[in-house]
């Protein structure tokens, strides 16, 4: 594969050049004069031209191409557009304070789209309504299924999801570890960091005191596993942050679980309520209760993706520390047939 090539002979601006393609995830080639950048010209993916070399560059008359930028260190520079222009350049980029679009440019040769993931958040109508769980068995059928998986744990509260899993011992970063992250990230650095069994990968809380998601950590981690994954499943607590709402925007779709009795019925009004300001395609996931399920569903005005099978001795096997019992139970059937319905 070609790389990308730098098209200056200050030392400053290849340093900068040097430190963002780092911070992409790939190496450059360096022209440190326009003569020498002709062998490179048309096959490089990017071609990256330093303000001190524009002029320079132009006088050589190198055939148009697309994929050109203008890099300067310089600020608010009139002559610069003018350079651009004789160049064939599609943009002027200013450092460091346009850093993060160049980073962009260059991660997406690091990391190109190669999927194009299913965004599924996954809501409790009250406490206790099973959500962790469907959460969790939705992530491991489709892994086990061959679809690579991204599993989120957005609930600070809910005791981890990698608990869930039986995975609580595993090596990986943690929520912590992450929520300084803002702009791009590769899902290849995202999955080396993180737990990962087979084809899913974890993304849960440490034990310690809680915190609240920002948007931006949210977002990075999302754009990374859209790029990445078949499949992203956010198990969401009942309130709605800026990261919650992060990902209830991205949403393909949003899960409520309801247990069909009056109380969570009445619970899960509320919570939709707040998820209805963020998010547009919910379905219910009712729970056997004391009430019909389309009673449920019609109450809460929402289609009703199926109705949750009981599983017997399900918490005491959680306890044991092992993962939902799937494959051919009917949580396996349920979750299987589930992510029939969800995929695009």
């Amino acid at each position: 594969m070609h790389r990308p090539l730098a098209i200056t002979d200050d030392q400053d601006l290849l340093d900068d050049l040097l430190r963002i393609a780092a911070a992409a995830g790939v190496e450059i080639d360096v022209a440190h004069a326009a003569g020498h950048a002709r062998p490179y010209w048309t096959r490089a993916p990017l071609v990256v031209v330093g303000g001190d070399l524009a002029d320079a560059l132009a006088a050589v008359a190198p055939p148009p191409r697309p994929n050109v930028l203008l890099v300067t260190r310089v600020r608010n520079d009139p002559d610069m557009w003018r350079r651009c222009v004789a160049v064939g350049a599609q943009a002027v980029l200013e450092l460091p304070h346009e850093e993060r679009l160049l980073v962009e440019e260059l991660g997406e040769l690091a990391d190109p789209v190669t999927r194009s993931g299913t965004v599924v958040c996954v809501v409790g109508g009250r406490g206790g309504a099973g959500a962790t769980v469907l959460s969790a068995s939705l992530a491991l059928t489709a892994s086990r299924a061959g679809a690579r998986t991204l599993l989120i744990d957005a609930d600070p509260l809910g005791g981890g999801i990698d608990v869930v899993l039986g995975q609580e011992e595993a090596t990986g970063a943690r929520w912590p570890d992450i929520v300084g992250r803002e702009g791009r990230v590769s899902f290849a650095a995202l999955q080396g960091a993180l737990p990962t069994f087979g084809e899913l990968t974890v993304l849960s809380w440490h034990r310690g005191e809680p915190a609240d998601i920002p948007r931006e950590a949210m977002r990075a981690v999302l754009d990374a596993a859209r790029r990445g994954c078949d499949l992203v499943v956010v198990d969401l607590p009942r309130t709605v942050g800026e990261g919650e709402a992060e990902a209830l925007s991205r949403a393909t779709a949003t899960l409520v679980v309801v247990q069909a009795d009056v109380r969570g019925t009445l619970a899960a009004a509320q919570t939709l309520a707040l998820l209805r300001r963020h998010t547009g395609d919910l379905r219910a996931v009712i729970r056997a209760g004391t009430l019909e399920p389309d009673v449920v569903a019609t109450a809460l005005d929402l289609p009703c993706a199926g109705l949750v099978p009981e599983s017997r001795g399900l918490v005491e096997t959680l306890d044991r520390g092992d993962p939902p019992p799937l494959g051919r139970t009917p949580l396996g059937r349920f979750c299987s047939e589930l992510l029939s319905e969800l995929a695009p």
